[in-house]
């Protein structure tokens, strides 16, 4: 890619996100009300995106012909185990995803090899 492709790369990125970043503060200035809907999607978005990742990291588990076919889908049973019962005892999201994530990570990695590869 020549230098100014680069350039003008960057510079498109550093517009597109200035302007998703200063966006809302136009659209909702300091001394406008918010609408009632924009609060309530601000409480439930969060947890919707949530749902989504976990729908979408176990698509391809969840259309297989056969979950119970050999060892498929182990790996990512005991990780959702181990992340609910994780959150449920420390109720800490970004530790849940992260220890979640390692977890699953040395399960693929050390103990289902064989599957995996």
């Amino acid at each position: 890619m020549p230098l100014i492709e680069r350039v003008l790369t960057i510079v498109i990125v550093v517009f597109g996100t200035m302007f998703t970043r200063f966006i809302s503060f136009m659209i909702f200035p300091e001394g406008k009300r918010v609408p009632v809907y924009i609060i309530r999607l601000g409480r439930v978005l969060p947890y919707s995106m949530m749902g989504l990742l976990v729908v979408y990291s176990m698509k391809n588990v969840l259309i297989k012909e056969n979950l119970l076919a050999g060892n498929h889908g182990i790996a990512e049973l005991i990780s959702v185990i181990f992340i609910i019962l994780l959150q449920k005892w420390k109720k800490n999201m970004l530790l849940s995803i992260l220890l979640g994530t390692v977890f699953y990570m040395f399960l693929v990695q050390k103990i289902f090899v064989h599957i995996y590869m």
